[in-house]
């Protein structure tokens, strides 16, 4: 018997059986090219097929040329994309799993134009948004009539591709979400005012798609339960609307999601952060599952399968949507399936490269499995054509995934970790408010390394004496870096402190307390918002535009929000420049100006870090290969460290 054996139960869904309840809900990845399908994106959703995922939906193809809504996304207008889709299905259909493309336009929600100027959007109204600043169009019925055929053409290509079924979004403040919210709609035609009239567009679309697929052609609509947003939609009324197009029998599923793309707010929900408890939106589900007849899907935060066993075993949903745990592990679903629950590699929802890659416009990834999006190029790894014996100096991210990859491929691999604890930097990570999941990184490496074979010595600083002595033919330097102590001048009265200090609980606060942010990452973000947590008075300087500058939105917004609660004091473009006791100078980096601040009891520097990578002198003249990797080679984040593994794992 299953561990899980609901997750592991068939789903009858309109005309096709799904052989498990595990989805991949709909995302874009970047892998598209001129709005085709292409190998890279194929070998991605392989990936996650063969793992054992019973449903993808595949990321949003635009129904009109209006929906261009990045440079990258994938469109379904022509009948030029139908062979690109049907190897994609092929390539899902091979493992088992059942696949639908999600249909879409954007509506007034368009991050980016083709060529970088200011984009012409449509909408029911002028209405701007507040993320992307846009003022769009009000569309005229002769749109509204193209763009409902456009849905329906498009779907009908799917078929012809062989997709088992297409997905309208209406979630997430997009074109049809738009209609329905009268914040947005504020027509006074058929499409305007009245709950009926605020559905007509999206009932044009489903019975447009219906009349131009077949019966077993599988039609499901994903919608937001809560946008958490103050121009919202009411939740009410969503549950109202999903009653009324379930009664007219159209809709073959309704997959549940949070938050829209119209504002900051909203928008962190669209992929939330670490912040959030996992399955927060299951409660809609359940809702919405009392006045449906047709399965509910769920999605946010469900990371792992005993969370998803629990909404599932509970009621609240028929399937759940587990996106960036198969981003993270795409064998997620068979290791569950086979009881190894320990060997998942789950997903901390740092949201680093997977969603953070797709706002800077690159292909996808995971900070922790860096195969994720490289399938073709870092997937497969080949045995080593000799055994060698191998050390790895350092036990972080860096090293624990050289070691892992090393071992793996049949190497004799020991790891010396000079501290009592494996996890390097990770492990001051997880100790800042909400960012305990970051320390799952170093369980999953550790795990990685355990399955692998590699021998672990900790309290075991590696010198030329151990490489020698233990016949090393090559030596992985994965030795970190430390905090950045720049020399402030003045400062010899002035208390500081460094990040590092701060977390590991060595530092004595006072209660009037300057950060120094270099980097406009987390950290100066985490360190201030514990403080602030404390009980001191908080300044937060960044040598940057804005606080988290250098780390995914939905990130830096949730943080941001809580410092705005506890009242921390915000200032950028400030450059940490001199001390005199309790007056902290620092620079304005724009206008060259003083910015001066009096009374602070302890300045805290986060400036940054230093390379430690002595061994590499100490190893000049050694006869066998030496790599160094992570912060040792020069000082970077955790997806990088990672990142570095995996390739000199590949290499030697």
């Amino acid at each position: 018997m299953t561990v899980f054996p609901h997750l592991f139960s068939p789903l009858r869904i309109g005309g096709m059986e799904v052989k498990n309840r595990i989805l991949s809900t709909g995302h874009d990845t970047v892998m598209a090219h001129d709005g085709h399908v292409t190998e890279r994106l194929i070998a991605y959703q392989e990936a996650r097929a063969k793992g054992g995922a019973g449903l993808i939906v595949v990321q949003v193809s635009g129904v009109h040329e209006t929906a261009r809504y990045t440079s990258h996304v994938l469109m379904a207008t022509s009948d030029d994309a139908i062979p690109g889709y049907r190897a994609l299905a092929d390539a899902v259909h091979r493992h088992g799993a059942k696949i639908c493309g999600q249909l879409f336009h954007p509506g007034r929600e368009i991050m980016e134009t083709q060529d970088g100027t200011a984009p012409v959007a449509y909408a029911p109204s002028a209405v701007p948004n507040s993320r992307f600043h846009v003022m769009p169009v009000p569309m005229s019925l002769r749109m509204i009539r193209e763009i409902v055929s456009g849905y329906g053409d498009a779907a009908a290509r799917l078929m012809q591709a062989g997709f088992d079924g297409c997905e309208i979004v209406a979630s997430h403040g997009y074109l049809p979400a738009q209609f329905l919210n009268p914040n947005v709609n504020r027509r006074d035609d058929e499409y305007g005012g009245s709950v009926e009239n605020r559905l007509r567009f999206l009932r044009e679309i489903a019975d447009d798609i219906r009349s131009k697929t077949s019966p077993e052609f599988v039609v499901g609509l994903r919608i937001t339960g809560e946008e958490h947003d103050s121009q919202t939609l009411d939740t009410g009324e969503a549950l109202t609307f999903c009653q009324m197009l379930d009664q007219d029998g159209v809709i073959d599923y309704f997959n549940v999601v949070a938050g829209t793309s119209a504002s900051l707010k909203g928008a962190v929900h669209i992929v939330p952060p670490m912040y959030f408890p996992n399955g927060y939106s299951a409660p809609f589900s359940a809702a919405l599952k009392q006045i449906v007849t047709k399965p509910v899907f769920v999605a946010g935060r469900i990371n792992q399968p005993q969370t998803a066993e629990q909404v599932l075993a509970s009621g609240q949903a028929d399937m759940c949507g587990m996106t960036r745990a198969m981003i993270c592990d795409p064998e997620m679903p068979a290791k569950a399936a086979a009881g190894r629950v320990d060997d998942i590699r789950a997903c901390i929802a740092c949201n680093q490269a997977c969603i953070g890659h797709f706002h800077k416009g690159y292909p996808i990834s995971c900070i922790q499995h860096p195969e994720t999006g490289r399938e073709l190029t870092l997937g497969i790894k080949t045995p080593a054509a000799r055994r060698k014996r191998i050390i790895v100096a350092g036990g972080g991210p860096a090293g624990m995934k050289a070691a892992a990859v090393l071992a793996a491929r049949g190497h004799e691999v020991v790891l010396h970790e000079a501290a009592a604890q494996l996890g390097g930097q990770a492990k001051l990570a997880q100790l800042l408010p909400g960012r305990a999941e970051f320390g799952g990184i170093v369980t999953n490496l550790a795990r990685e390394m355990e399955l692998a074979g590699v021998t672990v010595k900790r309290n075991s600083p590696v010198t030329r004496a151990l490489v020698e002595a233990e016949g090393a033919e090559a030596v992985v330097i994965a030795t970190g870096g430390k905090p950045r102590r720049p020399l402030i001048e003045g400062g010899e009265d002035t208390h500081v402190v460094d990040a590092w200090q701060v977390l590991a609980g060595q530092a004595n606060v006072g209660a009037n307390v300057l950060i120094a942010d270099w980097k406009a990452d987390w950290i100066g973000l985490g360190v201030a918002e514990k403080l602030a947590r404390d009980g001191c008075n908080v300044t937060l300087c960044v040598e940057g535009l804005f606080a988290g500058e250098t780390i995914h939105g939905y990130v830096r917004d949730t943080m941001m929000a809580n410092l705005h609660r506890l009242g921390v004091h915000v200032v950028a473009y400030a450059r940490l420049y001199g001390a005199d006791g309790s007056t902290i100078y620092m620079e304005h980096c724009a206008s060259g100006e003083p910015i001066i601040f009096e009374g602070i009891e302890t300045l805290v520097v986060s400036q940054g870090h230093d390379r430690v990578a002595e061994l590499e002198a100490e190893l000049e003249g050694f006869a066998g290969e030496v790599h160094v990797i992570g912060d040792a080679l020069t000082p970077r984040t955790a997806e990088e460290a990672v990142l570095d593994g995996l390739k000199v794992g590949r290499l030697i």
